[in-house]
């Protein structure tokens, strides 16, 4: 990276992790979060059940405000990027919480702003004092929770961009997700944050509205001026301080290109996803509602991959019944008929937790989650169990297990689904008894054993989101160390190319469901490794049609070969760069 400099009378180039695709090129808007400033007054005894009232108004308007941003990201992005909204709800909703400001209302008898305040630092304080990354997370929800809820007492409503008289590049250390909600993006080009990864806050609001974001570029900030011309590369995550004639042409002509691939990619929507030498792959949906299943299907999906069944829990906050969760299955089962639909049991726990959860842990990923749940809570999973086995008279659904880690948890949970299989058929209650059920690949201990979980199960689906970041030790929501979490590492790759293996020796499907699945540079070594089933978030559909369409097997093998003989992460980037680069030559 070029040495910082507040002036850069030439060309500066600093590279960060590419967090939302596209190209955008402006002048600098630095954002700053900025202090609120608390008054302090006293209140008469007669006024205090005012300021509880004004509290309680302020309590629901923000709770409002973030159920609607949720909502936003939910039908943008999808559920799973919109979760983290689920925990500031819960903040506000907390009972303890809004107990200690009551409690400092009545007996300070001071105003309710400077209760807030009081009460919220008491608990950052205590949370600063902990060395734990997750509670630190939460300490940042309470922050920029509290923040907000002032922000609605004090009436101050205006967002950090709606004076600006055109549209700006933001440029910021990080974004809070009520800095995200507050700005107007209609005057947002693009974002570049010192702080965050692929997961941060600034790159679901960029993602939700199809801005380019760059993230993690540690000293960008400090090193401009308001006003500095800035492009960004959101596709390889380069930003370029006062960029040439030379530079601004040529990422002009690739601009237009891609706008170009663009059209062509959405022209494919009603074909069958085949590679350039003919090879039939199946082309499955990432989906959480009835709303994602429809747009799956306008799209070209040939089934769901994988159904989030969490949604229902959690958009509800309870424990859903079992006609509620069956009635929720078969709506979508039925629309799909007969492409098949991929139900996921119950996975919570990491960073989607139940608010009916009583109990809250130090190391929530390596924790009480997924199928560790569902066999603690075998109430709750056998109506699951049963939800799905009613549903599965209504069209092809398959069964999936989430986050197995051993042979024991696999026969434990089959174990159940055959008792309840015995259950509906003493009740006379029709369900398919060859039900498929299949095992997400998703840990350090599922690929090493997958060949003894082939046994007992119908089918694999790599969750390599999660395998990523447990095999790589890494906290994928964690900023300080986002950099480390790397797909490309050599040892994901193998343990990618074992399991397809395995799965193929013994005869049972294999798929892809994880981030990468969508990633239009890894698409070919995961065709080179012989993977037949893809599935992706809905818009992300055509993309991976266009390029799997300009992609041959013989080359993905090829390309394959010399991915594996490299023993560092970024000899594997240049390499599928390389290889896209080549593929995608001739077009435009």
């Amino acid at each position: 990276m070029t040495e910082p400099d507040n002036n850069f009378p030439e060309e500066a180039i600093f590279h960060g992790i590419p967090a939302s695709p596209g190209v955008a090129h402006g002048l600098v808007f630095k954002f700053s979060h900025g202090d609120i400033e608390i008054p302090s007054y006293e209140v008469p005894l007669e006024s205090v059940d005012t300021e509880v009232q004004r509290f309680d108004e302020a309590l629901s308007k923000t709770r409002c405000q973030i159920r609607e941003i949720r909502n936003e990201v939910a039908a943008n992005l999808g559920d799973d990027e919109a979760r983290i909204f689920d925990a500031h709800i819960m903040v506000l909703e907390d009972q303890a919480f809004i107990d200690d400001v009551v409690a400092e209302i009545r007996e300070c008898e001071v105003n309710v702003e400077r209760c807030v305040h009081r009460v919220s630092r008491r608990y950052l304080d205590i949370f600063a004092k902990i060395e734990d990354s997750y509670l630190k997370e939460r300490a940042t929800d309470i922050a920029d929770v509290t923040g907000r809820l002032l922000r609605n007492l004090l009436g101050l409503t205006g967002s950090g961009t709606a004076f600006l008289n055109e549209a700006r590049i933001l440029v910021a250390d990080d974004l809070t997700p009520s800095d995200s909600a507050g700005l107007d993006t209609s005057k947002v080009l693009g974002i570049a944050t010192d702080s965050g990864g692929r997961t941060s806050h600034a790159v679901i609001m960029a993602r939700a509205n199809a801005i380019p974001a760059v993230v993690g570029l540690q000293n960008l900030l400090d090193s401009l001026e308001d006003g500095a011309d800035l492009l960004i590369d959101g596709f390889d995550g380069t930003v370029v301080v006062n960029p040439s004639e030379q530079t601004l042409f040529r990422y002009g002509k690739i601009s237009k290109r891609r706008e170009k691939i663009a059209d062509i990619a959405d022209s494919l929507t009603d074909r069958p996803a085949i590679t350039a030498d003919g090879k039939k792959v199946v082309m499955f949906a990432n989906v959480e509602t009835f709303d994602e299943v429809k747009r799956s299907l306008e799209l070209g999906a040939d089934g769901v991959g994988l159904f989030r069944t969490e949604g229902v829990f959690l958009r509800n906050n309870k424990f859903p019944t079992e006609e509620e969760q069956f009635q929720e299955y078969r709506q979508a089962v039925e629309l799909l008929a007969p492409r098949p639909v991929t139900l996921r049991t119950l996975d919570v726990g990491g960073d989607k937790v139940l608010a009916s959860s009583s109990s809250r842990e130090a190391n929530p990923f390596m924790g009480l989650r997924a199928i560790r749940y569902c066999l603690r809570n075998e109430n709750v999973f056998r109506s699951q169990l049963k939800a799905i086995l009613r549903a599965s008279a209504f069209g092809q659904v398959r069964l999936m297990y989430p986050l197995v880690t051993s042979v024991e948890e696999l026969l434990h949970a089959n174990h159940l689904l055959g008792e309840c299989k015995k259950e509906l058929e003493s009740q006379n209650v029709n369900f398919d008894s060859e039900l498929p059920v299949g095992v997400m690949i998703e840990t350090p201990s599922a690929a090493a054993i997958c060949d003894l979980l082939a046994e007992h199960c119908s089918f694999f689906s790599i969750g390599t989101n999660d395998l990523v970041q447990y095999m790589l030790a890494v906290d994928r929501i964690n900023n300080d160390i986002a950099y480390l979490y790397e797909p490309c590492h050599p040892a994901v790759l193998r343990a990618l190319q074992r399991v397809i293996q395995v799965a193929r020796e013994k005869g049972i499907s294999v798929g892809v469901c994880g981030e990468i699945a969508g990633d239009p540079t890894f698409l070919p070594v995961l065709i080179g490794m012989g993977v037949e089933e893809l599935s992706v978030a809905p818009p992300l559909i055509p993309e991976v049609k266009y390029v799997l369409s300009r992609t041959s097997t013989k080359d993905s093998e090829i390309l394959l070969d010399d991915v594996l003989s490299c023993d560092q992460s970024n000899g594997v980037h240049d390499c599928l760069k390389a290889f896209l680069r080549s593929t995608m030559a001739s077009e435009g």
